[in-house]
């Protein structure tokens, strides 16, 4: 059975017999109703996804892959701050009027920093560095920005990848891990979205730099159960497991830039139903 569903449901039962519900607190989110938007939530949640294994979807209910690797180019590859470069409508609720999401995501992605080999935003320097100081302590990205919080329609919730190489012996290429960092995550509504993701994306740089898609390691500092979830995640979470799906690249791309949704291959994805209109607190 997939090593994602023991995660995930591992996970959700921990929230809900040992979290914190933060009813009767001040709370920002809210429903579209306006009623204030409670959690049941749990500090420092670690999840590691060891990608050699298996790729790490759900089959509790089904992830949609090709939307999340086009959401997640949307930010490291276009750097992109428009909704409508972006093939979905998650982000709608909170772009303006030209579609900007304001200094947010892709945008900070495409900022470009003088460095001693040269001018180069965050994408660059992490591709740089991979190929030619694998071995550094130094190669992440950071979305928080303070000085620009102000004109973010959205903090970045998932706000910063470190990379770290280490070395097989029995393998002929390096091995490229990662830590996703997150502030804070709806564990219904996106939590394997952010998963499959973020193993998409270190997948093809992995691929790009010649080495081997290792460990995610993911770190949430806030993950929780709104209270208008709790039953729907109940009812997940007790259903039948299935085998992971099988998620391959195309093989012939080497340059990070040329990857594109056609590129995926999903192979025996079998999951449970989907869960339709789940409510979102903004």
């Amino acid at each position: 059975m997939s090593k994602a569903d023991k995660i995930f449901v591992n996970m959700c039962q921990d929230i809900l017999q040992n979290g914190t519900d933060t009813q009767g607190e001040k709370v920002r989110p809210h429903w579209e109703d306006g009623t204030p938007a409670y959690t049941i939530k749990k500090f420092g949640v670690v999840n590691r996804y060891n990608l050699a294994e298996e790729f790490p979807a759900l089959t509790l209910r089904r992830t949609a892959i090709k939307s999340a690797m086009d959401e997640i180019l949307w930010i490291w590859q276009k750097k992109s701050n428009n909704i409508h470069d972006l093939k979905s409508h998650i982000w709608d609720e909170w772009a303006d009027e030209t579609g900007s999401i304001g200094k947010a995501y892709g945008y900070q992605m495409s900022v470009k920093h003088q460095y001693r080999e040269g001018m180069m935003d965050q994408i660059d320097r992490v591709l740089f560095d991979l190929k030619n100081n694998p071995f550094s302590r130094r190669i992440l990205t950071n979305l928080y920005v303070h000085a620009d919080l102000h004109e973010m329609n959205l903090y970045p919730c998932a706000y910063s990848m470190t990379f770290n190489v280490t070395e097989d012996k029995t393998k002929d290429k390096l091995i490229l891990n990662a830590v996703l960092n997150q502030r804070s995550q709806d564990v219904l509504a996106a939590n394997n979205w952010n998963v499959v993701q973020y193993s998409l994306l270190l997948m093809m740089i992995a691929q790009s730099v010649d080495m081997i898609p290792g460990e995610l390691l993911h770190v949430i500092a806030d993950a929780h159960i709104y209270d208008r979830h709790v039953p729907l995640v109940e009812e997940l979470i007790s259903r039948p497991q299935h085998p992971a799906p099988t998620v391959k690249l195309n093989p012939d791309i080497k340059d990070f830039y040329q990857f594109t949704t056609d590129d995926i291959t999903i192979e025996n994805y079998q999951t449970g139903e989907q869960i339709k209109n789940i409510p979102i607190a903004v």
